[in-house]
């Protein structure tokens, strides 16, 4: 099983590869963002110490603070806290980014030990950041101009140019990813010339591996 990462900056069109690679590959994709939201749910690792940050995002009501038994926040009143708060996301990664890396580290073993998938990916924006160099045998470097990555943005998400240039002042540059990254994929053009380097990168990967007898 060979394990790759998959980065790039906001609006790379990232989900698209990952819909590619599920539907051609016998493979396991784990998101990091969807990992960190599973750990904050009630009863998991990270949900009391978040809330605790988060506890002016709580709100009293029916429907709101409580659901069933549960306390839970308001993850888009969360989200506008953070926005204008660096010191609270700092806060908060130093909780949620172990955690997120010990439950990618411990499917990864899983994964290994029972030996029914040839590749598995790992998707998130701070996988470089985050020390995933050390994790993974290859890191893909999701590549898309900025000017469409903003149009992306725009009419996807309806972000603002403000949220969108703070949004990316906070990620890595372009020099930063190539230089971190074993390989480019440009997602600029055609969804189909974005398949064929995919397929492409992992032929090569499977040439490698098979001359190493490893895959």
């Amino acid at each position: 099983m060979r394990v790759i990462g998959i980065t790039g900056g906001v609006g790379c069109g990232k989900s698209e590869v990952l819909d590619f690679l599920a539907k051609n590959y016998n493979c396991m994709i784990i998101k990091s963002d969807e990992v960190a939201w599973s750990l904050e749910e009630p009863g998991r690792a990270c949900f009391e110490q978040v809330t605790s940050l988060l506890e002016s995002a709580k709100r009293d009501g029916d429907g709101d603070l409580f659901s069933g038994h549960n306390i839970c926040f308001d993850r888009k009143e969360a989200a506008a806290r953070m926005y204008r708060d660096p010191e609270l996301v700092r806060r908060i990664n130093d909780v949620v980014h172990p955690a997120v890396n010990k439950y990618i580290r411990d499917m990864i073993s899983e994964e290994d030990k029972k030996n029914e998938v040839d590749y598995f990916f790992i998707e998130a924006a701070l996988l470089i950041e985050n020390g995933y160099k050390a994790i993974v045998d290859e890191m893909w470097y999701i590549y898309c101009p900025e000017e469409l990555r903003r149009g992306r943005l725009q009419k996807s998400r309806g972000y603002s140019d403000d949220k969108i240039n703070a949004i990316m002042a906070a990620q890595l540059s372009d020099k930063e990813f190539r230089d971190n990254c074993d390989m480019v994929i440009d997602n600029g053009g055609s969804i189909e010339s974005m398949r064929l380097q995919v397929s492409a990168a992992l032929s090569t990967i499977n040439s490698k591996s098979a001359a190493r007898g490893i895959l």
